[in-house]
């Protein structure tokens, strides 16, 4: 009790760590990809402070330019190189993801891969300069881009000097005309189907960058000069855009003022995409001339969390019908058509080349609605699907209606697991009790020994599945022994029966979980790894002969059982089960679901199995190998350590002295609560302090 006061007295005293150390030099890197690497490593410092000081605008750009110096330095690079670099993907993965909840739109960051080569924004040259131009203090870029001497125009004559006297221009004034809210809305609307999705004449305008570049002719957008920029001539004599569609006069008004006053730029970086931050109009490409102007263009909208009153829920009936109808091309699609992207409710919300897929409160008017009506260019879905049905898209138009609310924990979580998790959620126990049967047998016939496929051993209660090629007194036991072992974890980890996105328990139940707990018995280890290598698709540690796995619907353990006593048997069960009872409850971290499990097994039945004493052993040397407490957040550390760290740290949450903290935490997560903010709340002190505190505290006592 004594160590877990001193721990809080520290936690309390304790700020925020400093950053990750930056990435060591290996003998394998280049000096230039050291240099690409470090600089990678100081953009994202750039950008956790400006976060911290609550500078967002200034924290995009950081993370925008810390995106393409990360692309430069793993252009063509080895496995070494990208193995550093993995700390700062993740690093850059979570910053973006924060950044967005804050309201700043930022280009898409896609994980790099070794041997995937994706298409640059910029070739190396324009990365270089793009990274070369300063981040502003704590407001978006609002740079121009100057002419530069006698560079030649559209007839090959010298240009003259450049035009960069003038004052530079503001986007906050409302006299001057912004690229991010009107411009690029147009050039989306007009003339991204021909430009954007496709590169029809060697021209592309899918960014700025790319807009001032022009095609291999020559140069079409002159600052200063409206009259020589071939983007405006070929609108005004009508020869663009192509395919019978026009420009309106204001909108041609408003491209020629911005060349006129300088054509400056205003966005997060000049190679990020247009469709990626751009405030984008809701008017359709190619649409009639008396199509509304486009200023000021509404802004996407932004996610917006459901309170109850809707009459359309958006993870139980509207993901199901986007993933059933838009795979292939817009999730899980290897080239998505139209710049749109659908895997996530924020790629949702960010729209395509054609602009938002709708704007809350505007169902019928929505791009997403007319889209799948066949009202607007092709009718979708495409690709000789069958239609929606007319009242599943009154079902999509309705949510839009209704506000487009999401009712999930996260807009960045994907679509295919947001409705499973929906689905768990409503289910009643007898409904997730028939599917997790189901799942079981599925997964036993695909992964047990062949001799064994037909003839599984079979036992049932209320509280567990036992499936297995043991013999049938073997299952009994491990029935009796997870039993037993579930009294103890509900002492620690206890039913919930709230409503909450964590609830774990519900309506129908009548053990600790709702829908029950697989577990998979196997007589020896070989069969058990194969059933991880077949179900899971990985190879697990060779210490390991137990584990536990959730999905959000499926929940089970599998392991090895064949001559442990019955205290020995219940003693081992005890950790993935509290584990399992708490992955239930939310998203929650590996180092907390896993940790705990071992503290609680460490607590019940230390004297009943060798593991805890083996636990103990190991995590002195776990701990020291820990170079930042940011490893175990970002969860870069192997699954062995991760599991030992948090189970150091799992003893300190369960101990009398931090147990109401801890009662508090589930009693968030059952509330519904995001666990940053649940753990925030019950513990005084987000994941990171209190994780950097309890390391600073286990160094201090491991000296004494």
């Amino acid at each position: 009790m004594m160590h877990a006061i001193r721990f809080l007295g520290v936690l309390a005293l304790t700020g925020l760590l400093g950053a990750a150390a930056a990435p060591q030099a290996r003998a394998e890197l280049t000096a230039e990809q050291r240099t690409q690497l470090q600089e990678t490593y100081e953009l994202i410092r750039e950008t956790g402070e400006a976060f911290q000081a609550g500078k967002f605008p200034a924290a995009g750009q950081s993370l925008v330019r810390a995106m393409l110096r990360l692309e430069a330095a793993l252009r063509d690079a080895d496995a070494e190189t990208f193995k550093t670099a993995q700390p700062l993907i993740v690093r850059i993965e979570r910053a973006h993801a924060m950044l967005q909840l804050e309201g700043i739109v930022l280009p898409p960051f896609e994980r790099p891969e070794l041997g995937v080569q994706r298409p640059s924004y910029l070739d190396p040259a324009e990365i270089a300069a793009a990274l070369a131009e300063p981040a502003a203090a704590s407001e978006p870029m609002a740079a121009s881009t100057p002419e530069p001497a006698n560079r030649p125009d559209r007839r090959g004559k010298p240009s003259g000097p450049p035009k960069s006297s003038e004052p530079e221009m503001q986007p906050e004034d409302p006299s001057r005309v912004s690229f991010t809210r009107q411009v690029a809305p147009i050039l989306i609307s007009r003339c991204g189907g021909c430009h954007i999705e496709q590169r029809k004449g060697g021209f592309t305008v899918e960014s700025f960058a790319a807009l001032m570049k022009g095609p291999a002719e020559g140069v079409v957008v002159f600052p200063g000069d409206p009259v020589g920029s071939r983007l405006i001539e070929t609108i005004e004599t009508g020869d663009m855009p192509r395919g019978g569609g026009t420009v309106p006069q204001a909108e041609l008004e408003l491209l020629k003022k911005w060349v006129a006053a300088g054509a400056a730029f205003d966005g997060p970086a000049p190679a990020a995409p247009l469709v990626a931050y751009a405030a984008r109009s809701l008017a359709p490409m190619n649409s009639p001339t008396n199509a509304p102007a486009a200023t000021p263009s509404p802004t996407t909208p932004m996610a917006t969390a459901a309170d109850g009153s809707e009459t359309v829920s958006f993870s139980r009936q509207i993901a199901p019908l986007l993933v059933g109808n838009c795979n292939g091309c817009h999730i899980d699609a290897m080239q998505t058509r139209g710049g749109l992207r659908m895997d996530s409710f924020a790629q949702l919300l960010r729209g395509g080349t054609s602009g938002p897929l709708f704007e809350p409160g505007s169902g019928e008017s929505s791009l997403l609605v007319r889209k799948l009506r066949g009202m607007e260019g092709d009718r979708m879905p495409a690709g000789g699907r069958p239609p929606l049905a007319e009242d599943e898209i009154a079902l999509i138009r309705t949510w839009i209606d209704e506000g487009a609310k999401l009712d999930a924990a996260s807009a960045d979580q994907p679509l295919r697991v947001m409705m499973t998790e929906a689905w768990a959620k409503n289910a009643t126990h007898e409904e997730l009790v028939a599917r997790r049967r189901e799942l079981a047998h599925k997964n036993w016939q695909l992964a047990a020994p062949e001799e064994a496929r037909s003839s599984a051993v079979e036992v049932e209660n209320d509280e567990v599945l036992v499936l297995g090629n043991v013999p049938q007194e073997t299952a009994e036991r491990v029935a009796t022994a997870a039993t037993a072992a579930l009294k103890k974890v509900r002492t620690l980890v206890p039913p919930s029966n709230s409503s909450g996105a964590g609830a774990s328990s519900g309506a129908g139940a009548k053990g600790t979980f709702k829908g029950r707990v697989t577990l998979f018995v196997f007589p020896r280890r070989y069969d058990y790894s194969e059933f991880s290598k077949m179900v899971e698709q990985r190879e697990v540690p060779s210490e390991w002969s137990a584990h536990w796995q959730y999905d959000g619907v499926d929940a089970y353990i599998s392991l090895v059982a064949d001559a442990d006593d019955p205290k020995t048997l219940q003693a081992r069960l005890i950790a993935p089960l509290t584990s399992l009872a708490l992955a239930s409850r939310g998203d929650l971290p590996r180092w907390l679901t896993e940790g705990v499990g071992r503290a609680a097994a460490t607590r019940f039945a230390a004297r009943d199995f060798d593991a805890p004493k083996a636990w103990d052993a190991a995590l002195p040397e776990a701990v020291a190998a820990v170079k930042s407490p940011d490893q175990l957040l970002d969860g870069n550390l192997p699954p062995e350590q991760t599991d030992l760290v948090g189970y150091g740290i799992g003893k300190m949450m369960i101990d009398r002295g931090a147990r109401r903290q801890f009662d508090g935490l589930l009693r968030n997560l059952d509330q519904g609560s995001p666990f940053p903010e649940a753990f925030t709340q019950a513990f005084g002190a987000p994941p990171k302090e209190f994780v950097a505190a309890w390391f600073n505290w286990y160094a201090a006592n491991q000296r004494r």
